[in-house]
């Protein structure tokens, strides 16, 4: 009787969502599929915990108090570059998904996405593939074919603001709006201090000098 082969091993998989109920919903339903070898909630946390446990994929949200999963991938890349991710995310922002594809993700879906999608999903990144939400999809291609060198076209991207951090760019779309620092403070969950402090990182980054400037500068680019 001839011996049957081994079992393919399980892709590890490391969580990263700032949402504690998500992420044991997402845990309960891949650990069957996958191998769940970490999870965090920020990104330092994030990055410090990757680094630990050295997993195929790592699964993260764009949004994470401390930064953006941008940050994640592009810590994490220059000691690991063998780690592949794939964006997790409630958002189908094209800046959200510009921006960490550019970072080194594999692939952007949504948080709409099924469970067996899902673990579909991972299993490609993990060998390898490039996946995407079908939406998505389209407008990654398009602004890739658009780059400078990429053929004829218009850059869809902006250098200025793709130096701008997801959280960052949360800030000046609503202060662009007219929010008041205390009213951005309330719809992001975080302190005004930290705010200032997005604001201040905005302005210098952007070498603009008032809010004033600041808010025509998302104008012109119909950010509001």
């Amino acid at each position: 009787m001839s011996a049957q082969p081994p079992a393919a091993a399980k892709p590890s998989v490391f969580l990263v969502d700032d949402h504690a109920m998500f992420r044991a919903g997402v845990r309960s339903e891949l650990a069957t599929e996958l191998e769940i070898v970490g999870e965090a909630d920020d990104v330092t946390t994030a990055i410090s915990g990757i680094a630990r446990t050295a997993p195929d994929v790592v699964l993260l949200d764009v949004h994470l108090p401390g930064g953006g999963g941008q940050d994640v991938v592009t810590a994490v890349k220059t000691q690991q570059p063998e780690v592949r991710f794939l964006a997790l995310s409630a958002s189908d922002a094209p800046e959200d998904v510009i921006a960490v594809i550019r970072a080194g993700a594999r692939g952007y879906v949504t948080k709409t996405i099924s469970a067996a999608d899902l673990v579909d999903a991972v299993t490609r990144v993990a060998a390898g593939d490039a996946v995407f939400s079908p939406r998505l999809a389209g407008f990654v291609l398009d602004a890739f074919a658009a780059m400078p060198g990429a053929g004829i076209g218009t850059p869809s991207f902006d250098a200025e603001l793709d130096q701008l951090t997801v959280r960052e760019r949360e800030v000046l779309r609503l202060i662009a709006r007219g929010y008041t620092y205390r009213e951005v403070a309330r719809e992001l969950f975080i302190s005004v201090k930290t705010v200032e402090s997005h604001v201040s990182s905005v302005l210098r980054k952007l070498q603009l000098s008032t809010r004033h400037q600041l808010t025509k500068w998302a104008a012109d680019r119909r950010l509001a």
